[in-house]
């Protein structure tokens, strides 16, 4: 019922074979199977460990947010949504996307475009699992997926969640792959579509515009990961300033060490927001030459780019 090919680039179906196949009723979304077999109940009860020595992001803060203490992301234990609706803004083979935007980030970038409600739990409203269980179906006769999006702080309820959930839903787990490896081995058995921000190469990036120390040593991993056990669609944000330093580098590691098929995004969406005037090498539009020097790089290097 989902499946509909129209004017969509056959390439990047050809690159998600499983994807397709949950899709057209062949195959089951992961979360099913798991909780078919009982990994899903399995990965909870980690997950429920985890919280009380928080460890599911790369800064591994180690809170205890049992008792309602907070790390870097803010996020308490439950839901807090800023955002839940039909979204046509993602890539082509994922709208329509049941989309659920998460409030509280491991990141601060100071050019989001979601801030300030990304990154402030307190702006998002509280939803219980049941909650997201009963908006997943609602939605799931008319979207091709559940899209999860910031989802790393909030491993724990979105596995509580779906383990309410009948429908034979693919998961999309939209996210800066800012995560820890241990978050990477317990979503492996719910998440079908990794859809992963590649940001920066540059540690020095990374901290300066996301407070990310070992953002590329993260990313590396969790990309690596994320085409072991699943399907990947990288995104790539190219923004001023920063195509020598991080878009060039992210898009040769990802030829030589994940093969040229694979579906990269690179995106030409960049605009100043949130604290970017404070910022000047960022503080600007994209130029339409700095882009097309990316996609063109790209494509010389033998990548598959959409």
């Amino acid at each position: 019922m989902h499946f509909l090919t129209g004017n969509e680039n056959r390439e990047a179906w050809r690159l998600l074979p499983r994807y397709r196949k949950i899709l057209d009723g062949k195959e089951k979304a992961r979360f099913l199977t798991a909780r078919e077999n009982g990994i899903l109940d399995k990965r909870i009860k980690q997950a429920r460990r985890m919280l009380e020595h928080c460890e599911f992001c790369q800064r591994r803060c180690g809170v205890n947010r049992k008792r309602g203490e907070k790390g870097f992301c803010g996020v308490p234990d439950g839901f807090r949504i800023f955002g839940a609706h039909v979204h046509h803004g993602e890539e082509g083979v994922l709208v329509p996307s049941g989309t659920l935007f998460l409030a509280g980030c491991p990141m601060r970038c100071v050019y989001c475009q979601n801030a300030p409600a990304s990154v402030t739990p307190e702006m998002g409203e509280s939803w219980s699992e049941r909650d997201v269980a009963d908006w997943i179906e609602r939605v799931s006769g008319e979207c091709r997926n559940v899209n999860f999006v910031t989802p790393d702080c909030y491993v724990k309820n979105i596995m509580e969640a779906l383990r309410l959930v009948e429908k034979n839903i693919p998961v999309v787990w939209n996210s800066s792959a800012y995560y820890s490896e241990k978050t990477a081995m317990m979503i492996k058995d719910i998440v079908d579509i990794y859809l992963l921000d590649f940001r920066y190469f540059s540690e020095r990036c990374g901290r300066e515009l996301s407070s990310t120390p070992n953002y590329p040593e993260a990313a590396k991993k969790n990309h690596l990961l994320a085409k072991r056990h699943g399907e990947l669609i990288i995104r790539v944000l190219v923004m001023p300033g920063h195509i020598e330093c991080d878009a060039k580098p992210i898009l040769k590691w990802i030829a030589d060490n994940l093969g040229s098929r694979v579906y990269v995004n690179i995106l030409a969406q960049y605009h100043p927001c949130y604290r970017a005037w404070e910022y000047p090498k960022i503080n600007r539009p994209l130029d339409i030459e700095e882009y097309r020097e990316v996609v063109g790089y790209a494509n010389k290097i033998g990548l598959s780019v959409f």
